[in-house]
């Protein structure tokens, strides 16, 4: 897949179409089948501590790059103004760093939050969900 196309939802359709990029804005996620066209949905958060959605003349853009790497393809790319860009390949090590850095960056971002009841329970349920 070369092309990327919008389309801003309201829902995640639960058929998604190659070549699409779906935006639901108001639950902060993207989703799209995956570039290498092997079939798997990929879903992204999006937010200050996750990736950053933009759209100009109705291409859009999602960064940092989309790591696969749960998927048996491994594919890495970006998405930038409708256009798949590939990445190289990286290491179990380079992975490993990077899922760290991602980490860090979500401590500081929700670390540098008020510790309200909300952010408290925002903790407690990815603890509890990333065992």
């Amino acid at each position: 897949m070369k092309r990327v196309s919008l389309q801003l939802v309201q829902h995640m359709p639960r058929q998604l179409s190659p070549g699409i990029l779906y935006v639901c804005e108001e639950f902060s996620i993207a989703g799209h089948l995956c570039a290498c066209r092997c079939g798997n949905k990929v879903m992204t958060p999006l937010g200050p501590a996750e990736w950053k959605f933009t759209q100009w003349n109705g291409l859009p853009s999602l960064w940092p790059s989309i790591g696969n790497w749960q998927l048996p393809c491994w594919s890495h790319y970006v998405i930038g103004e409708g256009h798949v860009h590939w990445a190289a390949q990286r290491t179990d090590a380079q992975i490993i760093a990077g899922r760290r850095a991602e980490e860090q960056r979500r401590q500081v971002y929700y670390g540098s939050l008020e510790r309200g009841w909300w952010v408290r329970l925002w903790s407690f349920l990815g603890k509890l969900f990333r065992h």
